[in-house]
């Protein structure tokens, strides 16, 4: 039985028989407080006489087709309604009573703790808008959506279109007649509704004026700096509107509304985009906070062209819709806001995800063989978006980056409010740059796993190149070697610092390129590969460069060239060829001078994952108090006031262990420590509050009390997390029945209690849950569904107790499962982090 599951084939045959012509969906949302109605008016063409719609979650519909009344025992199972005896038009129309969600996926409903206000939203991608309306679920079924929604008056109500005046329909209670939408696909069409604050502004280009709105909860309003996402927004007009040569592509309103209990980040709805909403800010955040807002702001801006105006036909291309908007938010960052390092933050952070996900045995090409919908939901992944992105920034270069905007202005011209595939866009490109793009699809798109290149050379008496060459080699269970444009960065130690003396870029491919023209060139301190980051690949360090960054990598007078360096020493020490004691010297040495606070954040844990997981057993104690003191040290170093300081005030939380840092913990909470320029404010609390409650210095008590100061829905979250953390087998327990026992959790406070779950240095409150994790992922699949199972798989696998012993039984439940091969993969991720950790701690016992 399918079940929620759908083929690409059935969608295909599916796509083949119908022409989906309007939907009108009715809603009412004051049916109850657990229920809503839905009624969808559904009108489409049919060249054969049987297909099926999509419905999850209904009791008995009334199903009505072409005025026939339809038994629903006899048509609807397995949530699909068999739909038989079509003609040329059709008529269906479909009445239910359907839940609210608590899972953040469909129609999400939330009560606020604040003040007991109600804010409701959808979310559909990938195929949840059948979970509120009768659907033909998927990307191709275009159609126009008119939606009717019956909510108490006093409510905001946004979907895709401008929102209307509403109507009243009895005492406190009105409805919205939104007009109908251009022909979109059903993921992204939204629905927003509840006690929503709402302001007002408006982008005026070359396209004419665009009006637009925020929304955000009341209890949060005080901290929403909307003039800083209104001018984001405005930038990200200009920008995209100038690129594309083409304006803002629906009707209405741009809307952006920051919701609660998101699993996501955002979500690019057609004139409607959905936010987590803590991308509004309660405390003080660093820098890297904002930019990372600012390049999501962007993401989905950019899916209204790429994405929601032409859309995949399948969720094959899924990859080219996210790679897209995520390579396409940097460029704007980087050349419409004050972001303009933005690039060095993709290359500390983002190519760091691509670059684990990749080299797990889950590794797919960037282009997926997507096959049905199960397969889509965990592929949102470090390929999907940063190497998909790398990719692209990869054929910008390759094509020319005007010839590459060219192309896509064809590519929207030619498919506008339509579907498409990559064929569609690559030919575009070929057209506008010339260049035959078959063998790069081949190479980029199709094969998987990374490449590492490494400098090759040899040097005479006088210190000049006599040979140089980039080698490249890949794993030998994916072997393709790429085509790569890259840059050879030459850099000397200087009086202003370790700058660039020269940078060559040149195409290389195979298993070797010589590069001519460095021979007789003097060599430098440091060589290095993929100078400006141009390609996607890992890059290894000769000696006497790794040398120059050990002792000096604060010296770099850039910004991007320092990245590099950090990433290749994280992939080196990851990949067991540099020690974790080794990286932890090299980022206490550092980091106090790295000017991007994406690299500061992301280096913290970095070194942090050395200390607890790579470092070898028997000195872990030694590595451990010694990344305490050097963190206590940045931290009373730091600028009074500045972002590194609140940055290594936070990873002093994580990484207290001793006496005397607990004490200095509640010092700042109670205020007896209160050093220059550091706001212990809410998050900053809570960071404190859960390294006392994970060394076992705070209990139930301690975190009530904190509870009791911040009893927000963001406090409720925290305070669950800190339970979790403590060394006690009862806050395992009770940690355990919430994650996977109970369904009345809601989805972000059982994301805060799995995260919180693997704790290192607490093995024996843990092995237990070894066995007992094996036992849930045999059924969580279909036992929890897509988003509560993925969120139990991925942080309650063992990771942070790596043992042979472990490593072993895991492999035997792999050989063994029957589980569904969604969660095999998860697992299997899982493995794969537990044995890279075990070679890790092998390779630092080795010094």
């Amino acid at each position: 039985m399918p079940g929620t599951n759908l083929t690409r084939e059935e969608a295909r045959i599916r796509a083949a028989s119908l022409e989906v012509e309007s939907y009108r969906v009715e809603l009412d949302l004051t049916y109850s407080e657990t229920e809503f109605m839905s009624k969808t008016t559904l009108r489409f063409r049919s060249r054969d006489d049987s297909t099926f719609a999509d419905l999850v979650g209904a009791s008995v519909p009334d199903i009505v087709l072409n005025g026939t009344q339809l038994d629903p025992v006899a048509v609807y199972r397995d949530s699909r309604i068999e739909l038989s005896g079509l003609q040329a038009e059709n008529e269906l129309v479909v009445t239910a009573t359907l839940p609210y969600s608590r899972t953040g996926e469909g129609l999400h409903r939330f009560v606020d703790p604040a003040d007991d206000r109600v804010y409701l939203y959808t979310q559909f991608e990938v195929p949840d808008a059948r979970r509120v309306f009768t659907t033909f679920e998927q990307p191709d079924l275009k159609a126009t959506f008119e939606f009717q929604v019956t909510a108490p008056d006093h409510w905001q109500v946004v979907s895709n279109t401008s929102t209307p005046e509403p109507e009243s329909v009895r005492s406190g209670v009105a409805v919205w007649r939104f007009d109908p939408t251009q022909r979109i696909s059903t993921y992204i069409t939204a629905l927003i509704a509840g006690e929503y604050d709402v302001w007002h502004d408006t982008y005026a280009g070359d396209y004419g004026e665009v009006p637009l709105r925020l929304f955000a909860r009341r209890s949060l309003a005080e901290y929403f700096d909307t003039d800083d996402i209104f001018t984001v927004t405005k930038q990200g007009f200009g920008f995209f509107e100038q690129q594309f040569q083409m304006g803002y592509p629906f009707a209405g309103t741009y809307d952006q509304a920051f919701v609660p209990e998101y699993n996501m980040g955002a979500m690019e709805n057609a004139g409607a985009v959905t936010y987590r909403d803590e991308y509004i800010f309660r405390s003080r955040q660093t820098e890297s906070a904002y930019e990372s807002r600012s390049n999501t702001i962007l993401h989905e801006m950019a899916h209204m062209w790429f994405g929601d105006l032409v859309t995949m036909r399948w969720w094959d291309d899924l990859w080219l819709n996210e790679s897209f908007a995520e390579w396409a938010s940097h460029d704007a960052n980087v050349k419409a806001t004050r972001f303009t390092e933005a690039w060095t933050g993709f290359a500390n952070a983002r190519k760091a995800w691509a670059y684990r996900q990749d080299q797990l045995p889950s590794t797919h090409p960037i282009a997926a063989d997507n096959y049905d919908l199960e397969a889509v939901e965990v592929n949102f992944d470090g390929i999907t978006y940063a190497k998909g992105a790398s990719a692209l920034r990869q054929l910008v270069a390759w094509v020319g980056e005007k010839e590459f905007v060219a192309g896509l202005r064809t590519y929207f011209e030619r498919h506008a409010y339509g579907n498409s595939e990559l064929s569609d866009l690559l030919s575009a490109l070929e057209e506008s740059s010339g260049r035959e793009l078959g063998p790069w699809v081949a190479e980029w798109l199709q094969a998987s796993g990374v490449n590492t290149l490494r400098a090759s050379f040899e040097a005479d008496d006088e210190g000049r190149f006599t040979s140089f060459a980039v080698d490249q080699s890949a794993h030998p269970d994916f072997p393709t070697l790429r085509r790569h444009r890259v840059g050879v960065g030459l850099y000397d130690r200087t009086d202003r610092g370790l700058e660039r003396r020269d940078s060559v870029e040149i195409d290389i491919a195979g298993a070797s390129t010589p590069v001519d023209a460095l021979v007789g060139v003097r060599r430098p301190d440091l060589v290095l590969l993929n100078d400006g980051d141009l390609t996607y690949a890992k890059i290894r360090l000769d000696e006497r460069s790794l040398a120059t960054v050990v002792n000096g990598i604060a010296d770099f007078t850039e910004s991007l060239p320092r990245a590099l360096c950090w990433g290749a020493a994280w992939d080196m020490t990851r990949d067991a060829e540099m020690s974790a004691s080794a990286f932890v010297t090299l980022v206490l040495g550092g980091i106090a001078t790295e000017t991007d606070l994406t690299a500061v954040g992301t280096l913290l844990n970095q070194a942090r994952t050395a200390v607890t997981l790579y470092s070898a057993p028997d000195h872990r104690d030694d590595v451990a108090d010694r990344w305490e003191r050097g963190v206590r040290k940045l931290l009373d170093s730091a600028e009074a006031g500045s972002d590194h300081q609140l940055a290594f005030a936070r990873a002093y939380a994580g990484a207290t262990r001793s006496p005397e840092a607990i004490a200095y913990l509640r010092g700042l909470l109670d205020g007896s420590v209160a050093p220059a320029g550091l706001t212990v404010d809410a998050d900053l609390r809570w960071s404190l509050v859960s390294g006392l409650a994970r060394t076992g210095a705070y209990g139930d008590a301690e975190i009530d009390a904190e509870l009791t100061r911040d009893n927000t829905i963001s406090g409720q979250e925290h305070a669950a997390g800190a339970r979790t953390q403590r060394p006690d087998a009862a806050a395992k327990r009770a940690a355990w029945d919430a994650a996977v026992v109970r369904d009345d959790v809601p989805n972000e406070t059982q994301r805060s209690i799995a995260a919180s779950f693997q704790v290192a240095g607490q093995e024996s409150v843990l092995e237990p849950y070894v066995e007992r994790y094996l036992e849930m992922a045999e059924t969580a699949w279909e036992a929890k569904g897509t988003q509560l199972a993925t969120i139990a798989l991925v942080y309650l696998f063992p990771r942070a107790i790596p043992s042979a012993d472990r490593l072993s039984r895991v492999d035997e439940w792999l050989a063994s499962t029957a589980a569904n091969p969604a969660a095999k993969r998860l697992v299997g991720e899982g493995r794969d982090d537990m044995a890279r950790a075990l070679r890790a701690q092998e390779r630092d016992a080795r010094g």
